[in-house]
């Protein structure tokens, strides 16, 4: 049995057992693991939580009773490899998955674990085939009805046929540096593919591109199609001061204090210090210094702030349009998040506090959830009739575009 299938049952096991995230959980245990062996254990991790509902869909029918949460995450990494690893042998994910259970313990069901494996592997389903959009799609029948009921059938189809997808990934070149083909050009030289993608590189290289020397020259930051879209939106223009106010890890900013040439002003604030370092960290490798990096709750308000021409107000949410990039997102209980639009209405309030007469507010959320949307932004405009509603947009994700997203921007008019 390898080590990779070890570590991926440690990743897993702590993500299903502490709610953690899967991209921190990796994070957090890939630094001893072999280069070569990296690919696959985050491929096992990633898809063995994309595709959980499904795959416990395939092992019920040969279980009797309930099975011991150890034997279980055992079976599920056995049954992915079977179903969704195609370069790997039947034969061979079935005998290391046998020895994977005697590895954490469960050497008493190994003949169990062996028969289930074998039968699944026997008696294969077209998982594409499958009426149940719930299994097919490993996704809850509670968000999925949600989104049906809020965006309708085509929309939903469209949600559900992405989130298991790889999602991509865009570079947005550093402007103060080069131009778009300058910074394709470059990649290019590091042996990295892309295509420009309107303002954006996409990339189609299986690479890490924080290491690569366009990525440490500061010629680039890598940030989504839709979180640029967003940013653009708020049309920053030279020597003007903006507000982010719940701005880390710093796409956003980025791209904003790109688009002033580096002029003007972005005040950019985060909760928690330590994610306000990973903006200042980002600006220097950038050698953008227009950003001014802040520690600030955006749900108080803050008079050491001032005045600003623009706010961006991009604020925490439930993430419903993130899942192909954190997959563990789609089981969180509706209840989980219902305060949230109380959350989200009260850092709205406060944030539009800062904007001059005549300025603009973004408003904006990764997540597909008109609660959190739509009707957090028509509570503030009913109660603040000195805003008036601009644009609004709702992004959804597909294979080669950005992730799910909503933003609405806003001007104050007190005429």
């Amino acid at each position: 049995m390898s080590n990779s299938r070890l570590t991926a049952f440690d990743i897993l096991y702590g993500i299903f057992s502490n709610d953690a995230y899967s991209n921190i959980a990796l994070d957090k245990n890939l630094d001893g693991v072999d280069s070569k062996d990296k690919p696959f254990v985050t491929a096992l991790v990633y898809g063995v939580v994309e595709r959980k509902l499904t795959l416990e869909y395939l092992i019920q029918p040969y279980l009797k009773g309930k099975t011991k949460p150890k034997v279980k995450l055992v079976l599920l990494i056995g049954a992915y490899q079977l179903y969704f690893m195609d370069k790997i042998p039947s034969r061979a994910a079935i005998n290391e998955t046998v020895a994977l259970a005697q590895a954490v313990g469960a050497s008493y069901y190994k003949g169990l674990i062996n028969a289930v494996l074998h039968k699944i592997d026997q008696n294969r389903i077209d998982i594409d085939k499958i009426e149940d959009l719930s299994i097919r799609f490993s996704c809850p029948i509670h968000l999925i009805n949600m989104w049906k009921k809020q965006y309708g059938e085509d929309s939903t189809m469209q949600i559900l046929s992405s989130i298991n997808e790889k999602p991509p990934v865009f570079a947005v070149p550093n402007t103060t540096i080069v131009d778009i083909d300058e910074c394709l050009y470059e990649l290019n030289n590091a042996c990295i593919e892309g295509e420009i993608d309107g303002d954006v590189i996409k990339i189609n290289s299986l690479f890490d591109l924080n290491t690569c020397k366009p990525f440490i020259d500061g010629l680039f930051h890598i940030e989504d199609m839709s979180s640029y879209d967003c940013a653009y939106a708020l049309n920053p223009k030279e020597n003007e001061t903006i507000l982010d106010v719940c701005a880390a890890p710093g796409g956003k900013t980025f791209t904003m204090a790109e688009l002033m040439n580096d002029s003007g002003k972005i005040i950019s604030c985060d909760i928690h210090p330590h994610r306000v370092e990973l903006i200042k960290n980002g600006a220097k490798r950038l050698t953008l210094t227009n950003i001014e990096c802040v520690v600030n709750d955006a749900s108080i308000y803050n008079n050491k702030i001032g005045t600003v021409d623009k706010v961006l107000c991009d604020v925490p949410c439930s993430g419903f349009g993130i899942i192909r990039r954190k997959p563990e997102i789609r089981y969180k209980e509706l209840d989980s998040v219902k305060d949230l639009p109380d959350i989200q209405y009260n850092i709205l309030s406060v944030s539009s506090k800062y904007l001059k007469k005549g300025g603009l507010i973004v408003y904006s959320t990764c997540t597909l959830n008109k609660k959190e949307n739509e009707k957090v932004v028509k509570r503030f405009l009913d109660n603040n009739d000195n805003f008036k509603l601009i644009k609004e947009k709702t992004a959804f994700p597909s294979e080669n575009s950005g992730d799910g997203f909503y933003y609405a921007v806003m001007n104050r008019n007190d005429d």
